[in-house]
């Protein structure tokens, strides 16, 4: 039986060197992120759905989607982002499905959607087990400002327009704290994959 593990966090927390710690243990990890740039690629249908809701000023020469200018038209204006989800969303929820069930059968033990908006999309019905990956807001803001060149304010602001790290080790099922080394969180990453393979086993 296949144990599926959805990945999450917040921003700056950590979880993209989790997610990279899962592959040297030899757990593949199917990345929302990564296929949300894939399904807006010329000739997907999403993409295809894009150009049609938001017309070809939003093309590059190359025909590729300027993210930039998409992004502008969205920023400010709520309808015209639900649209934008609307078509994007299902796209990747769709990939990431055929992806996790390939692996399941193909028998792979463990398999990792990691999704940074897990819990806001309400996403948690495809996984067996939530890992929250823990930070304090203080390191969360430091590792903001130096990993991104944001002010205080601009940081605080990007963490406060998402559901707070407090709030997600709430509902998770395990939490890593991502606040010490990195060799720390790749001891507690291992014991935790370890323990939930042995229920997994004895179920």
């Amino acid at each position: 039986m296949t144990l599926i593990i959805g990945l999450t966090g917040s921003i700056a927390s950590g979880k993209s060197t989790v997610s990279l710690m899962f592959h040297d243990l030899n757990v593949p990890v199917i990345d929302a992120d990564k296929i949300s740039r894939e399904v807006v690629n010329p000739h997907e249908d999403a993409y295809n759905k894009i150009v049609d809701t938001f017309g070809n000023s939003i093309l590059q020469d190359d025909k590729t989607i300027d993210r930039a200018k998409l992004g502008e038209i969205i920023f400010n204006d709520h309808v015209m982002r639900e649209k934008l989800n609307n078509i994007v969303h299902p796209a990747v929820r769709e990939r990431m499905l055929a992806k996790r069930d390939a692996l399941v059968k193909a028998g792979v033990p463990t398999v990792v959607l990691d999704i940074p908006l897990l819990f806001e999309s309400n996403l948690t019905h495809l996984v067996d087990k939530t890992l929250v990956i823990s930070v304090t807001e203080s390191v969360q803001l430091t590792r903001l400002m130096t990993r991104n060149g944001y002010n205080e304010q601009e940081a605080r602001q990007r963490i406060q327009s998402q559901i707070p790290i407090t709030e997600k080790v709430k509902m998770a099922d395990a939490v890593i704290d991502n606040n010490g080394t990195k060799q720390e969180t790749y001891e507690q990453l291992e014991q935790l994959l370890q323990q939930w393979r042995d229920l997994t086993t004895e179920n």
